[in-house]
């Protein structure tokens, strides 16, 4: 008997099989060895999403780090430079703006949301029947402005948007357009410390008188059309890089707006992935998913609620994440075999 030969031929048939299973593994888990840098909106009502699609680039076997906050100029500068790989907050047409910044080094790669994320100026439901408000026009007028200056300077206080987000320069791109600059004072500090301090002097029976978006846990407190109504502008005006989309910007159908078709001032966002251009060739597995996932704006919704009733840890916000993969479970297993199917 030739021991040599049995002994040998054993040795190939295990390594064989080893073989075998490290290129099934391999097929399971492409990213496996490859870190990801990702990145999250300074605004909460991003993060949860951000987590779900951490969550899926894991089950892929890359090595996704906790996601760093940036505001948009620092994240599009950075994913161009490659130091960030990705996020799933940018908002288009809002954030056209910051092309210039990433355009040579990344790129919008899926959708998260599609035609979604609504915009616009609410006040509450009770002043705007009881004096008639239905325009950003009627804050000309004394008796309005003085129903919402609380700080005495003559001007309606208004919660806006935070220095560096996309959506501080079209709201100062209507206080000209429309002439309000010596009508309206706009509180640009902490937007959910100043969303709180609105909701306040509601249960106050107090008038406010605020910017949102959607999906946002605003809307889930004061619910259009039962707390709050949509104001309508004069006319579409936006910055030169959105003129094209002035025509967008009259929606039908929003549920509490003042008019059908409400003139809302600004057109509907896609939510949309942003992607260093280099990471994406390099991880073709990544890139397929960003591509094939999508999140329903109903669930971006009731997540941001619980947010809101105290559940905003950072491991809450990961459990929210992974529930909903499982909850989701199927339609997920779909994605994340389009994406190996991709990395083979």
């Amino acid at each position: 008997m030739n021991y040599w030969k049995i002994a040998k031929a054993a040795g190939l048939a295990t390594a064989i099989t080893v073989m075998g299973a490290t290129a099934v593994a391999a097929q399971e888990q492409p990213g496996d060895g490859v870190s990801v840098k990702s990145a999250r909106p300074s605004w909460d009502t991003g993060w949860f999403t951000t987590e779900i699609y951490n969550e899926l680039l894991r089950e892929l076997g890359y090595e996704v780090s906790d996601p760093v906050t940036l505001d948009n100029p620092a994240f599009y500068q950075s994913v161009a430079q490659g130091d960030i790989d990705y996020w799933v907050e940018g908002w288009f047409p809002l954030h056209n703006t910051y092309e210039d910044t990433f355009e040579n080094g990344a790129e919008i790669s899926g959708m998260v949301v599609e035609a979604g994320a609504l915009q616009g100026y609410l006040v509450d439901k009770k002043t705007a029947e009881e004096y008639d408000i239905t325009s950003l026009e009627d804050f000309k007028k004394d008796e309005i402005k003085e129903l919402f200056d609380a700080n005495g300077d003559g001007k309606a206080d208004m919660v806006a948007c935070p220095p560096g987000w996309g959506c501080e320069e079209v709201i100062e791109h209507h206080m000209d357009a429309y002439d309000l600059r010596d009508h309206v004072n706009l509180v640009k500090a902490s937007y959910n410390a100043s969303m709180a301090d609105a909701i306040s002097r509601y249960n106050s029976d107090e008038p406010i008188f605020f910017f949102t978006w959607t999906p946002n846990w605003t809307v889930g407190v004061l619910e259009p059309g039962v707390d709050v109504v949509w104001l309508e502008v004069s006319h579409a005006d936006l910055p030169d890089n959105q003129k094209e989309l002035e025509d967008a910007t009259e929606l039908a159908g929003v549920k509490g707006c003042v008019d059908d078709p409400c003139q809302m001032g600004w057109p509907a966002n896609d939510i949309r992935p942003v992607a260093n251009s280099a990471f994406l060739e390099e991880n073709p597995a990544a890139h397929e998913l960003l591509e094939a996932a999508s999140i329903p704006i109903d669930d971006i919704f009731a997540q941001n609620a619980k947010m809101n009733d105290g559940e905003d840890s950072e491991d809450d916000i990961k459990r929210h994440a992974q529930e909903w993969i499982e909850t989701n479970r199927d339609t997920v297993d779909g994605w994340l075999e389009e994406a190996r199917a991709a990395a083979n």
